[in-house]
């Protein structure tokens, strides 16, 4: 399967970034890709009330990616904002494209290094994998990067494939800490992982320095299931389209039988 990592710089306008997104993903369809994966908070980026600008999955931001994906044929992952209960928002994944229609609330919330999610967003519950050209594909978002038990229940969902759309904080130790564990949860669970940062809105900060609210880092990164790097980006916005061999998670899994032997 062809994916599409889409490292973008969303603003705090979302239709400028619907307008980015119809754009890379009409990009990524000219190179041949079946998935696009664009980053968390790619409706509009974290540092402002985010209550305000959430709308439904039925409403025009979400609707305006159906569309390009209808468009182009290409399945889109997306993160955006939905209502919730109490005034909060969902941290909410958008996968739309040929017969896929779902949505992936973030389960764990970055309470961490001094932010609070959850003081403004709710929790999801519910662990989601769709069908992309036969391919199972599980979504995960950001700081769910920590909690590789997510990976496994991909896996045994019958997924091949992870994406995680992000929008890491900066600080100190930070980036290899992201490049740490995107290797680790493909190796986890042997399975593909495609994690897709939001870039920082200056590509030349000194990404050791945190920031009010975590803007990303960029650093998307393309993991085989045994965990070699196959492609990674650096922090400036770009598209990058890469094959990946959907067969080489079953090889890993017969030798390295990581989930099949575990006991706990």
């Amino acid at each position: 399967m062809r994916v599409a990592l889409c490292q973008m710089t969303a603003s705090d306008e979302p239709q400028d970034n619907l307008a980015q997104v119809r754009e890379t993903v009409r990009r990524a369809a000219g190179e041949g890709a079946r998935l696009a994966v664009f980053p968390e908070a790619a409706m509009v980026r974290f540092g402002g009330p985010l209550a305000p600008v959430a709308e439904p999955l039925d409403g025009p931001w979400a609707d305006g990616v159906r569309a390009v994906a209808e468009e182009t044929g290409v399945t889109v992952v997306a993160g955006m904002f939905t209502p919730a209960s109490g005034g909060r928002v969902a941290n909410t994944l958008l996968a739309t494209g040929p017969g896929v229609e779902d949505s992936y609330d973030k389960i764990h919330l970055y309470d961490a290094f001094g932010f609070r999610e959850s003081d403004t967003v709710a929790a999801g519950e519910r662990v989601v994998t769709v069908q992309v050209d036969g391919v199972g594909v599980g979504l995960a978002t950001c700081y769910d990067l920590r909690f590789p038990e997510l990976f496994r229940a991909h896996a045994d969902a019958g997924a091949e494939l992870t994406v995680l759309p992000a929008s890491w904080g900066a600080g100190p130790g930070k980036v290899d800490q992201w490049d740490l564990l995107v290797r680790a949860r493909a190796v986890d669970a042997a399975l593909w992982v495609a994690a897709v940062g939001q870039a920082p809105p200056d590509p030349e900060a000194d990404l050791r320095q945190p920031t009010k609210a975590p803007t990303g880092v960029g650093r998307s990164t393309l993991v085989a299931p045994d965990g070699t790097v196959r492609a990674r980006l650096g922090s400036a916005p770009q598209l990058l389209v890469q094959d990946v061999d959907v067969s080489e998670a079953a090889r890993v899994r017969r030798a390295v039988a990581v989930l099949d032997n575990r006991r706990l």
